[in-house]
């Protein structure tokens, strides 16, 4: 290849590296760039005084509660069905008493119609321990 000079409006000439052996790092002083951010207004930022207007951003934030084991002080958690579970087994492990079994089937009986009748895989609501 043959060491042309660059030329910028000849994109085909425009490389990226040194030139082989030139032992030069490549130079981006002379780089220009521009952004318009904020698009049919002037002052470039948008708002009064060139500064941006953020008066009509809205967050919002959905955090659900992780199975942690315990009740833990939430609302609400969740608990997915292993194979071999009862509602007894999970009932001890969160509430520490098998006997709470029927909370836990009260709050799903949108999918159970038998507490014997719990399927791995099924996600239970296991709603807050009651003292």
């Amino acid at each position: 290849m043959t060491n042309h000079p660059q030329n910028p409006d000849d994109p085909d000439s425009l490389a990226l590296t040194p030139s082989a052996g030139s032992g030069k790092k490549p130079d981006f002083s002379k780089v220009q760039s521009s952004a318009d951010t904020a698009s049919g207004k002037s002052g470039g930022g948008g708002g009064a005084g060139g500064r941006p207007d953020f008066s009509n951003v809205q967050g919002s934030a959905d955090t659900v509660p992780g199975n942690t084991g315990g009740s833990g002080g939430m609302a609400e958690q969740t608990y997915t069905v292993q194979r071999g579970d009862t509602l007894s087994h999970i009932s001890k492990h969160f509430y520490g008493k098998a006997s709470r079994w029927n909370a836990i089937f009260e709050a799903n009986r949108d999918q159970l119609d038998d507490p014997d009748l719990i399927q791995p895989g099924q996600v239970l609501r296991i709603p807050q321990a009651e003292d």
